[in-house]
Parts: structure tokens; sequence; C-alpha cells
């Protein structure tokens, strides 16, 4: 992928909220990654701040005990590597709360401690809400320079009107070219390897159409619960947490056109498309198109686990909890890209906590044979491409074969062709997080979002909340362990189809 802005080397990184779980558990370890593969070498200082008092000391043993805690928990193992030391001697710490100005010019003393003062990328790992007010501190302190570049993390914002709010402020000091908005399913080798497969074999690419697409299914399963997220998540629900932005992202690499060119600016024009694309959804709509869910008490693998109103930080013993009670854990969406290439295409989405196993995929299924030459054949086998996105990354073609044996008749039996670009796992795997942060070094802009794909997905996801909200769709409850409420396995069902499921 082609660099969109000139590199610069000897950069610094700072983390804001680099003490926080996604830079412990994430980001420091993928820098560190990226420094054994040897690909840091742009970056000659890592800083991580947050409200925390802590010494660099205190800092460097808090990154390595959490490393061996999320990732390699052989202690020898990186003691005897190089790399880590290495990697370490990169790594500082400043306090910086970022509602205390005065702590910005302890920060500002330390990018430019050796004399001179290299690009800077700040990554905000914080809550969105403080993105402006960050930005304008950066600003003031002359802490932002036109080399310098911002990575914001979702989700921006509550609505459109927050996202506007939050774009506006970060532009002020920011560039649209020096803006990074991170979505680490955008750094999943099978979600990149969409614009590969549709656009450089003759084989798919014509059949990418409603001429031969059926529907096309998004699924994005969590076995997990709101896990230390409560506050935060009864605020938001599934749809702004996951939708708004995961799963359009995925639609929106499904569906895009073929772009002009290989490079950021034409693949997120083709994606803006798609996202303004998608039909509205209405009060007159929303009941038979959008189905809400909210976990209650189960087991997920044989252990008993609690329902949404129950964990902790706002349970019944808060006595808060009624707040949260129509906050969805689960939704799922039928959605209809209106263009001339997927007119008539059901795009059915879903997404939800506590479900019955973690995984995501993305369901390409295509029209059956108008009818069958094989005897006893029912002609109810639908060819599809199902493209695994987590836990493991493949891509497997649903195809029927002839059974082997020596019967007179032909019989017939599925068979999933390994369509995978490394099968025998022949190649290192990366994470995400890997790939995004070495094209923000590289000031690659291609994999990330553009502010008005952001808004686009915005206005879309508004409208299903505004219409939900005028005739008031309620949460229905489901058992932990199980795939969401009855009524969502209907939702293909009223057009003849069904889930896959894998």
């Amino acid at each position: 992928m082609t660099s969109q802005i000139e590199n610069n080397l000897n950069s610094t990184i700072v983390i804001v909220g680099g003490n926080g779980d996604l830079s412990l558990r994430k980001l420091l370890p993928a820098l560190y990654n990226l420094q054994k593969r040897g690909l840091l070498d742009k970056v000659n200082r890592v800083i991580g701040t947050g409200r925390a008092e802590l010494s660099q000391k205190d800092f460097l043993d808090l990154v390595t005990t959490k490393y061996l805690e999320f990732v390699c928990s052989d202690k020898s193992k990186i003691q005897q590597c190089g790399h880590w030391t290495k990697f370490l001697s990169k790594v500082d710490y400043c306090r910086l709360p970022a509602d205390e100005p005065a702590q910005y010019d302890l920060l500002k003393a330390m990018i430019t401690a050796d004399g001179n003062r290299p690009p800077v990328t700040y990554y905000l790992s914080t809550v969105p809400a403080l993105y402006g007010s960050i930005c304008q501190q950066l600003k003031s302190h002359d802490l932002a320079e036109d080399s310098d570049r911002v990575v914001l993390e979702k989700p921006l914002g509550n609505n459109l009107e927050t996202c506007n709010e939050i774009h506006a402020a970060v532009a002020e000091v920011f560039d649209e070219s020096n803006t990074f908005r991170i979505d680490h399913y955008l750094g999943k080798e099978t979600v990149q390897n969409l614009l590969t497969l549709r656009f450089s074999n003759a084989l798919f690419n014509p059949l990418w159409s409603n001429r031969y697409i059926d529907n096309v299914q998004i699924t994005v399963a969590e076995s997990i619960g709101v896990a230390g997220r409560a506050d935060f998540y009864g605020k938001t629900g599934a749809l702004r947490d996951m939708v708004q932005n995961h799963l359009l992202q995925i639609l929106s690499m499904v569906a895009m056109e073929p772009p002009a060119k290989l490079n950021a600016d034409a693949i997120r024009n083709e994606k803006v498309k798609v996202l303004e694309a998608l039909t509205p959804m209405k009060p007159d709509t929303v009941r038979d198109n959008v189905i809400r869910g909210q976990y209650t008490e189960g087991a997920i693998d044989a252990e008993s686990v609690i329902g949404f109103l129950e964990e902790d930080g706002y349970g019944a013993s808060d006595g808060n909890n009624d707040q949260y009670a129509n906050t969805e854990t689960f939704v799922a969406i039928k959605a209809e890209v209106h263009n001339w290439r997927w007119s008539g295409v059901p795009f059915y989405l879903r997404t939800g906590k506590r479900l019955k196993k973690r995984y995501s995929e993305i369901v390409i299924e295509f029209k059956r044979q108008p009818f069958s030459l094989f005897e006893d054949d029912p002609n109810d086998f639908a060819n599809k491409m199902v493209i695994t996105i987590q836990p493991d990354e493949n891509i497997r073609l649903h195809t029927l074969h002839k059974k082997p044996g020596l019967s007179g008749k032909l019989k017939l039996q599925p068979v999933a062709l390994d369509l995978s670009s490394d099968p025998l796992g022949a190649n290192d795997s990366y994470d995400a997080y890997e790939r995004l942060l070495l094209d923000i070094v590289n000031g690659d802009q291609t994999l990330f979002m553009r502010s008005d794909e952001v808004e686009a997905a915005w206005r879309w996801t508004d409208s299903i909340i505004h219409s939900w909200t005028e005739v008031g769709l309620g949460v229905m409850p489901y058992s932990s362990g199980s795939m969401g409420p009855n009524k969502s396995l209907a939702l293909p069902e009223r057009d003849n189809k069904s889930w896959h499921e894998g």
C-alpha cells in the first residue's frame, strides 16, 4: 500500500492513556512485535501518559507484567531476548491528566529532551469525549506541528451530532491527511484480503452482484459479557458499539465498487458510496428489520454466568439498574444497499454479547441452481463463500461434489474448498494492531476511516435509533449461551433464508 504522507524518520509515539487496558493489552505488545520484526526503526521513543504517578521504572515494570499476563507467560523467554530490552529502552512515561494543562509542558520537555523536536504521533487511547480537549491542549502548548499525526479510537461520538463536534475540534489542530481513525477489524488479514479476492480474480468479480448473490450475512459474536465496561456499555449498546463501526466497515468492503486506484482516497471514496446507499430505517420499517436483545443468565462453555443487569457496576445491589433495562446487548438488522449492483440483495447483520461462541464471519450466499439434474437432489444447497475473521482467519467456498463410491447413482456431498492464502500456517501471523500501527508509522491511511465515512455510518445508525425510539422498540431477553432472541432467527426466515451456522 502506498504511503500518502512523507515518511518521517526518528519519530516519537505518545500514547495518551498509555497505562490503560488497550495500551497494555494491545498497543505496546504490537509495537514490541514490530520491533522484533525490525519494522520500528523509524520510531525512537514511545511515551505513555496517564493520570497515575508512575516513575519510568514503575511503568516499565507494569508493561512487562501485563505483557506476561496477556501475551507471553514465559518470563525467561523475554528476558533472554535482546529485542525486549531494546524496545523498553525506547519507552518512557509522563504523568498527564487531560484536565491539568500544566502537565503538557512536562510532556513537551520530554519530547524535546535531546534538543531536537521529532515528528510526533499522538495515539488517543482515552474516552472519545476527551479527544477535542486533548487536541486543544496540544495546540495551546505548541505540541501539534504540521508533521504530527493523531490516532482516534472508536466510537467517535454517540450520534452524528457528537461525532461532528469531535471532528470539528480535532480538525482545528490536525489536518485530515494526518488524522487516523482506527478500526482494528480493518487490520485483519481476511478483511484486507477481500480487495484481492474481489478485484484480482476473474472467477469471482463477475459473480459479485445481485445477479448471482442471494444474500450477505455478517456476524460478530462474542461469548464474553460487558467485562468491566458496564458503565460505558450501559449507555452505549451494541448498535453504537459494534454496528456503527465494525460491521458497517466490513459491509462497505464487501459491497464497494472497484476503486479507480489502489490508494487510500480511491478506496475510501467507494466505501463512502456504499454507506450513503444504505436505505435509512423508518418507523414503519424498523419493527420488521431490527431485533434488539439483552442477555439474561445462562451458561457459556458449561459455566454459569449472570445476566446483563446483574453485572458489576450497576446491578440490583446498586439500585440503579433500571436505567439500563432497555440497553441492547444484541442487535440483528436486515439492511439494503440501494444501488444497481445490490438492489434486492438483503444484508443481514448481527452482533451480541454472551452468545454461544466467539466468532466473526462474512457469508456470501449465492443463488441456487434453477433445477437439479441429479436424482434425489432436493436442490436446497446454496454455494457459500464463508470468510472467517476470528478466532481463525480463513476463506472457504462451500460446494457440492460427487460422493465417492461405485453406486450406479450419482450421490452428492457438500465439500468446503479452502481458499486461505496460508492454509498450512507457513507464514507468521500478526495482530491487527501490528498492521495498523505500521501503517500509521508509514503514513498510509488506506485502512483508516475518513471523516465522511464515519459521518455516513452515523447517519444510517441514527435513523435506526430515532425509528426504534419513536415506535418504542424494546429489547427481548435471550439466555446467555444462545445465539440471541428467537425472533432474530426469523429475520432471514421471512425471506425463506436462514443464518449460516458454521
